[in-house]
Parts: C-alpha cells; sequence; structure tokens
C-alpha cells in the first residue's frame, strides 16, 4: 500500500487506516464503537457515573449499570437516548439497549476548563530561588532553573488557592 497520495503528497496515518477499514469492511463496526466517546455528552456526567456502555452486540449495545434506580431511568429513557446516540453517529446503527446490573467505572473528571489563577512570585520566593540556585555559575542555566523553579512554586500555590 503507498502511503503517497493527491499529487504525491504524504497521506495522512488516518487516511490510510480508513482505506484499511474500509478495504476489510470494518467501517460500519467502526461506526458503532463511536458510541463509547459520545456516551456521557448523549446521558449526561449524572447518568455517565452509573451507567456505561459495555459492548455492542449485532446492533444492541449493553449498558452495565450500578444501581437499580439507574437501571429503571434508563429503561424509561431507552428510546431518547437510543434516538440521540444514532443522531450522534449520523446514522442508525444502534436499535436497542440492552441493561445490565454490575459495577461501573466511572468516566474520568473532564480537566476543569477554568483557567487556574497564576499567583505572581513575591519578594520572598524570589530571594528564596535565588539562594537555591546561587552554587550555578552559568547565567543561562541559572535562569532557566530560576524559571522553573518559579513556574512550579506559582502552580503549588495556585493548587492550594483551589483547595480552600
Amino acid at each position: 500500500m503507498s502511503t503517497k497520495s493527491r499529487g504525491g503528497k504524504e497521506g495522512r496515518v488516518g487516511d490510510l487506516v480508513e482505506q484499511l477499514l474500509i478495504s476489510k469492511g470494518l467501517t460500519t463496526q467502526l461506526k458503532k464503537y463511536q458510541t463509547w466517546t459520545c456516551w456521557n455528552d448523549v446521558v449526561g456526567p449524572q447518568i455517565a457515573r452509573y451507567a456505561q456502555p459495555l459492548r455492542i452486540r449485532d446492533r444492541v449495545l449493553e449498558v452495565r449499570v450500578s444501581q437499580p434506580v439507574w437501571m429503571q431511568q434508563l429503561q424509561l429513557l431507552k428510546p431518547k437516548i437510543l434516538k440521540q446516540l444514532n443522531e450522534q453517529l449520523n446514522e442508525e446503527l444502534i436499535d436497542d439497549i440492552f441493561l445490565k446490573r454490575g459495577p461501573v467505572t466511572p468516566p474520568e473528571a473532564a480537566p476543569s476548563t477554568q483557567p487556574k489563577v497564576v499567583n505572581p512570585l513575591t519578594d520572598e520566593d524570589r530571594t528564596h530561588i535565588n539562594d537555591m540556585l546561587e552554587e550555578i555559575d552559568d547565567p543561562a542555566l541559572h535562569k532557566s532553573l530560576s524559571n522553573l523553579i518559579g513556574l512550579d512554586l506559582q502552580s503549588k500555590k495556585a493548587d492550594n488557592d483551589s483547595t480552600e
């Protein structure tokens, strides 16, 4: 298989993978598994903590649910979830959802979109950093280490402020 395409330019790896999947007839299967990437958006973070996709068999999505109460809730929401999943997939790929009781690994908490507040270094901080680096004679190395330690100190201060 050639890595050249479109007028001799190197093809992107994604293009090559796509061509391989098409040649093996796996594009529909891959699209079905995009369910994992859109599940949390479709059901929302509260439900996603208690229910996560487990597998797809034929056109049935099996979802593991940790609490009986959430199983009842999802049973009621099933038509809405199916519709939204298929809309996200841009194709009718999932016909049904089978709910199965069991432990659920909740999705990782999304990183905060709030920027950390950067606290400027105080004169005391700068003095402390200079004292730590006083034996380093190389000006470039001294400056680089000073910047690095300063950034680390600012980050620790921001973390402390956010937990208070």
